[in-house]
């Protein structure tokens, strides 16, 4: 898999590009032979919005590529390019290995490359991936996807941690660590991690369980239950499930265990209590179950999470 095509196009996003290059297009001397990088697609577009692309290949360079690689897109709601869709596609049907980072997965949507496959992209467009392509297994959960010659990242830096993974399959994990230490970044995560994304549901005015969330997300420290929250919007567990579920999405014990969850990332974001503390103060009750829930909900442990987003705010001292 030594030929890497970065396929541009216009409309296409600037960080994503760039990280592509900056992990396959140059040579650093980690491993023999590295990468044949090149870099495709039309004359006089733009990248990011205002970098004028001038490249040196048409997309006739995705015909001989070991690995194309499509960054994202400015615009989902756009058809992509019909030329690159084609090419897209004719380079999968010949045995390439096929990578999106963040929205370029609509690319290998529209080129049929992901129908029957479980694939990814950023959290706030899978439910419009999933919406679009319904034949496309979308997981809105994860860092990326590797369905072994077609691959799929979720948005901005997970691009990052798909780039390294490849060159892991590759070249091996010390070479893929050599290459993220030289770039100044973390060793890659792997694909299963959860995307780090809060999607609460909002308990603005209006809203019609606007009192009884507001109520519950005042309580996230009791061991609140359904029918505790049946009794305080006078209905039964049964009725309240049935009507929240249809108001919000969620039903009410998915958006209450969400609630805690969220509460505890604050907590572990901006604060130094201790686990026993959070679990308490999120009604989780102990440490053990905080974990054990925490790292169901967002596949890495509450420490992991703490080490990565430690707030600079600090908090309070540990207990």
């Amino acid at each position: 898999m030594t030929s890497v095509v970065l396929a541009l196009y216009d409309g296409a996003m600037l960080f994503e590009a760039v990280g592509a290059f900056e992990v396959f297009g140059v040579d650093r001397e980690l491993a023999d032979p590295w990468y044949d990088f090149k870099v495709c697609g039309p004359q006089h577009g733009l990248l990011g919005g205002w970098l004028r692309i001038d490249t040196p290949h048409g997309l006739d360079a995705l015909e001989e590529a070991d690995t194309v690689i499509v960054p994202s897109c400015d615009d989902v709601e756009a058809d992509p390019p019909a030329d690159l869709v084609d090419a897209v596609r004719a380079a999968h049907e010949r045995g390439a290995r096929i990578m999106s980072l963040c929205t370029g997965a609509f690319v290998l949507a529209a080129a049929g490359v992901l129908d029957g496959r479980r694939a990814t992209t950023h959290w706030a467009h899978a439910a419009a991936l999933a919406d679009r392509y319904p034949k496309v297994r979308v997981d809105p959960d994860v860092l990326y996807v590797d369905e072994g010659t077609v691959l799929t990242s979720a948005g901005k830096a997970a691009g990052m941690d798909l780039c390294l993974h490849v060159v892991t399959v590759d070249h091996g994990a010390a070479v893929a660590n050599s290459l993220a230490r030289t770039l100044v970044v973390p060793p890659h995560r792997a694909g299963g991690q959860a995307q780090f994304a809060t999607v609460p549901v909002a308990a603005e005015a209006g809203h019609a369980f606007a009192d009884l969330l507001h109520w519950v997300n005042e309580r996230l420290q009791e061991p609140l239950t359904v029918p505790d929250l049946a009794r305080r919007a006078n209905m039964s567990p049964r009725n309240l499930t049935r009507r929240f579920t249809s108001a919000t999405g969620v039903t009410p014990l998915r958006w209450l265990h969400t609630q805690r969850i969220n509460r505890a990332r604050e907590l572990l974001e901006t604060t130094d209590h201790g686990i026993e503390y959070i679990a308490t103060c999120t009604g989780m009750g102990t440490a053990a179950t905080l974990r054990r829930h925490f790292h169901r909900a967002l596949r890495v442990p509450p420490d992991a999470y703490r080490r990565t987003f430690r707030s600079a705010r600090g908090g309070a001292a540990r207990i």
